[in-house]
């Protein structure tokens, strides 16, 4: 009997395809930006190369387990208003009774536990491909996961929200990375009478149309390194939480995510009225695509 492949695809630190094997980088892309605001105050990385992106993902692998069967599940925070960050404070508050989110080793998960879903969330760059960690799928589901498919870790954002809906869910927070799925799931709205809160992510290098119809359909999105969000988010967002990778609220509902995600947040924080998006130009990733 051939031996299951341990293969793991990330988009991370400048969008740099990072192929992971066995617990091991064995393959690191070309950085399609430079930099990053959050990565040079948080790791003092200065400049994507294959190099510096190859010992951060090596720096998260000896650091927290990723992509291995130790893999911690219940984590820091490590930004104020990212999506696992705002789904978590949303479900101990009961804004929310499960989210949708992917993790490395599981595929896509529901789960209703605020710890779980800031836990895998947090520290995930863009999940392009995973293969299943059963001993990893095994924690998750004891901590209150559920796998959407733990014989695949299928990476499918629409069919977990589906699965959520079965499970009897009605208010749904789910990570979305392209238009497409954002359309199955206000379908699934109006076919099941729910709720469900989208939040784009990893969205650098998307184009023109596909920014366009996102921020039409979706109630968050981060700008992350994508210049396309930034020229069409103007007119559009109700609410905008900081400037260097900012988080634009479009709808009212993910405006009030965002504003009861603002409570916990330990740091000062400024509210004022102005026109959208503050975007100062030192502060940006460079460059933005």
């Amino acid at each position: 009997m051939a031996q299951k492949i341990d293969r793991h695809v990330m988009e991370a630190l400048g969008k740099t395809r990072v192929v992971v094997e066995d617990g091991k980088v064995v393959e690191i892309g070309q950085p399609r930006t430079d930099y990053c605001p959050i990565f040079a105050k948080v790791r003092n990385i200065r400049q994507f190369t294959p190099e510096s992106v190859k010992a951060n993902i090596e720096f998260r692998i000896d650091d927290f387990g990723m992509f291995t069967d130790k893999r911690e599940i219940e984590m820091e925070i490590f930004v104020g208003f990212g999506a696992s960050e705002t789904f978590m404070t949303a479900l101990h508050r009961g804004l929310l009774d499960a989210c949708v989110t992917a993790c490395e080793g599981a595929g896509t998960v529901v789960t209703s536990s605020s710890t779980l879903a800031q836990g895998i969330g947090s520290r995930i760059s863009g999940l392009v491909e995973t293969t299943p960690i059963p001993g990893l799928i095994r924690r998750i589901e004891e901590a209150g996961g559920s796998v959407l498919d733990p014989e695949t870790a299928a990476l499918d954002q629409a069919a977990g929200v589906e699965k959520a809906i079965d499970m009897g869910h009605k208010r749904i927070g789910v990570s979305v990375v392209c238009a497409s799925d954002v359309r199955k799931m206000r379908q699934l709205e109006k076919e099941h009478g729910v709720e469900i809160v989208t939040f784009g992510v990893h969205v650098t290098g998307m184009g023109h149309e596909e920014a366009k119809e996102l921020i039409d359909l979706v109630d968050i999105t981060t700008g992350c390194s994508s210049g396309t969000i930034r020229e069409h988010i103007k007119g559009h967002a109700l609410a905008q939480f900081g400037t260097a990778i900012p988080i634009f609220a479009i709808t009212q509902r993910g405006k009030e995510l965002l504003l009861e995600r603002a409570k916990e947040v330990t740091d000062p924080v400024l509210i004022n009225t102005m026109k959208l998006p503050v975007l100062p130009e030192d502060k940006q990733p460079k460059p933005l695509i």
